[in-house]
C-alpha cells in the first residue's frame, strides 16, 4: 500500500483569504447592491505598462514565424534574460554574474521549489507575522520549525536570536505583511549570524521595488558577505504587474557552498532535471522591464500605489493609530483600535463602513491584535474607503 505523504497531515486551516471572502460574501447577499471598498486585496489593478505589452506582441509575432519561432527555452532562463537582470543588479552596484540568475514562474514558485537544495533535517526560522507559504512549505517538507515572533517594540524587525540557531532563515524586506523593512545596519547582522552559524538565508525580495528610503537595501547583497549565506528570490508580479503572466527570479552566487557542494551548481541540475523553462513569450516581456522606458513605465505604476499608501498614512496619523509600512512598501499594518481582536475589527469594518482588510492574525499569533491594508487598489476607492475609515476611527 502507497503511504503518502503524512506531513500534509499536519498543515492547519488555510482559513485566512477563505473566511474573508465567506464573510464578504454573506454581507452583499444580505446587503444588495452594496459596495465593498477593497482593501485587503494583494493583486494589482494597474495594467502591464506599454513597453512590456509591445514586448509581448512582438514575441508572439515570433512564434508565428518559422526564422524567430521559440520551442523549448533553457531550463535556467533565457539568456538575454538573465543578461538584462544581472545588469540591473550591476547598475546599482552589486557585482551579479548573468549565470548567477535564474529565471523563474515566481517567488511563490520557487519558494517552495528551492526546499530541494537542502536536506529535511535542516532547521527552518521564520520570522512572523510572515507570509503563510513559508511554514506550510516546511511543514509539507517534515521540518521543523522555529517560530521567531516580532512586535511593535522592534517595529517587527527583530535581531537574530542569542540562543536559536537555524540551518534556513527566512528574510523578507519589505515585508508582508507588515511592511516594515531592515536597514543596512539591522540587516548586516542578519548576514553576520548566518555566516557565524553556517546559515543560508532566504531573502525575499519580491517588494524591493517599493523602496525610497536610502538606507534600506534593495539587495541582500549590497552586505558585507552576503554572497557567502544567501539566495535572494525576487518577482515582476508587485514591480511589474505580472500576477497574471508569472514571472519571477532567483540569485543564487558562485560563492554560496556548504559542505563543499555548490548550491548555485546544484540548482543548475535542479532546473535542468524538474523544468522545460518559462515561456518565451513572457520572458520577452519580462526583459522589456529592463530597459530604460520599462523601468520608467513601472516606476510610474509603482507610484501609484505609493500614493495610495500616503492617503491611507495621512489617515492614520491624523487619527493617532499607530502602523508601520507605507513608505517602503505596499502594505500598511497598524494596531486595531481600543485592545480590539483582528476579527472583531475586520467585521466592524465590514459592517460599519464597508471597507475590508485582512486580519494580523491570519499571518501568525503574533499579528493578533494587528491588521494590514494593501495600497494595490484604485485611487479612487483607496480615497473613499480613507473617508470613511477617519470618520470611525475618530
Amino acid at each position: 500500500m502507497i503511504t503518502p505523504n503524512l506531513y500534509y497531515a499536519e498543515l492547519k486551516d488555510s482559513y485566512l483569504f477563505y473566511h474573508i471572502a465567506q464573510k464578504t460574501k454573506a454581507y452583499l447577499a444580505a446587503h444588495p447592491g452594496a459596495y465593498l471598498y477593497r482593501l485587503g486585496i494583494g493583486d494589482v489593478t494597474r495594467p502591464l505598462c506599454p513597453a512590456v505589452i509591445q514586448a509581448l506582441h512582438e514575441a508572439v509575432d515570433d512564434q508565428a514565424d518559422s526564422q524567430r519561432f521559440h520551442g523549448y527555452m533553457p531550463e535556467c532562463g533565457a539568456p538575454f534574460l538573465r543578461t538584462a537582470i544581472a545588469e540591473h543588479y550591476r547598475a546599482r552596484g552589486t557585482d551579479i554574474q548573468d549565470d548567477e540568475v535564474f529565471v523563474s514562474s515566481g517567488a511563490s514558485d520557487e519558494l517552495g521549489d528551492i526546499l530541494d537544495l537542502f536536506d529535511r533535517s535542516s532547521t527552518a526560522m521564520v520570522i512572523e507575522p510572515a507570509y503563510p507559504a513559508y511554514v506550510d512549505a516546511n511543514v509539507i517538507a517534515g521540518r521543523k520549525i522555529i517560530h521567531l515572533e516580532s512586535g511593535r517594540e522592534s517595529g517587527f524587525l527583530p535581531e537574530p536570536p542569542e540562543d536559536d540557531h537555524a540551518d534556513l532563515l527566512y528574510i523578507c524586506s519589505p515585508n508582508n505583511p507588515t511592511g516594515a523593512a531592515f536597514n543596512k545596519k539591522q540587516l548586516q547582522k542578519w548576514v553576520d549570524y548566518a555566516n557565524t552559524n553556517q546559515s543560508v538565508i532566504l531573502f525575499d525580495a519580491a517588494y524591493e521595488a517599493f523602496i525610497e528610503d536610502p538606507e534600506i537595501p534593495h539587495s541582500i547583497y549590497e552586505l558585507n558577505g552576503a554572497k557567502n549565506c544567501a539566495i535572494e528570490i525576487c518577482s515582476l508580479s508587485k514591480t511589474a504587474g505580472f500576477t497574471g503572466t508569472r514571472l519571477g527570479y532567483t540569485v543564487i552566487p558562485q560563492k554560496l557552498i556548504r559542505q563543499g557542494m555548490s548550491f548555485h551548481d546544484m540548482w543548475v541540475r535542479n532546473r535542468t532535471t524538474k523544468t522545460n523553462g518559462v515561456s518565451y513569450i513572457i520572458q520577452k516581456g519580462g526583459a522589456a522591464v529592463f530597459t530604460p522606458e520599462g523601468q520608467r513605465q513601472i516606476r510610474e505604476n509603482i507610484q501609484y500605489y505609493k500614493e495610495n499608501a500616503r492617503i491611507l498614512m495621512d489617515t492614520l496619523d491624523r487619527t493617532g493609530t499607530w502602523y508601520c509600512g507605507g513608505k517602503n512598501a505596499p502594505y500598511i499594518w497598524l494596531k486595531c483600535p481600543d485592545g480590539m481582536d483582528s476579527w472583531t475589527f475586520f467585521d466592524n469594518l465590514l459592517n460599519a463602513i464597508q471597507v475590508v482588510g485582512t486580519p494580523g492574525e491570519g499571518f501568525g499569533a503574533c499579528g493578533e491584535g494587528y491588521f494590514r491594508f494593501s495600497t494595490f487598489g484604485s485611487r479612487e476607492d483607496t480615497q473613499e474607503a480613507a473617508r470613511r475609515l477617519e470618520r470611525f476611527l475618530e
